[in-house]
């Protein structure tokens, strides 16, 4: 399938995923919403997330979390699919993602608001 944009969308390897940036990507309460959803539901198209926001707000928020190494996305017809990284992640710093997800699922969510 082509891609919906007009060149391929770009996902850092492993190697040069850096642990400050996804701990950036993730101190934002939505995005981290948005990786706990993926967990649950791998392959989440971008308009299963939050119908309540603007394509332009989710749109920068993936891609904080592609460009950090977080999510793999990839177009198939007209959804754009989203993948957590976890086992990739896990591969590169053991634990932290069931670690994120622990504690989020201790914190109310963000979403709503």
């Amino acid at each position: 399938m082509a891609s919906r944009t007009p060149a391929p969308l770009a996902h850092p390897d492993l190697d040069d995923v850096d642990l400050r940036t996804v701990l950036s990507a993730l101190s934002d309460p939505l995005r981290l919403e948005m990786v706990v959803r993926l967990i649950n539901s791998p392959g989440l198209s971008c308009g299963g997330f939050f119908p309540h926001l603007t394509a332009s707000v989710l749109t920068r928020h993936f891609r904080a979390l592609r460009e950090a190494g977080i999510i793999r996305q990839s177009d198939s017809g007209i959804r754009r699919e989203n993948v957590l990284r976890k086992d990739e992640l896990d591969q590169r710093f053991p634990g932290l993602i069931d670690l994120i997800v622990k504690e989020a699922d201790r914190t109310p969510s963000q979403s709503s608001q």
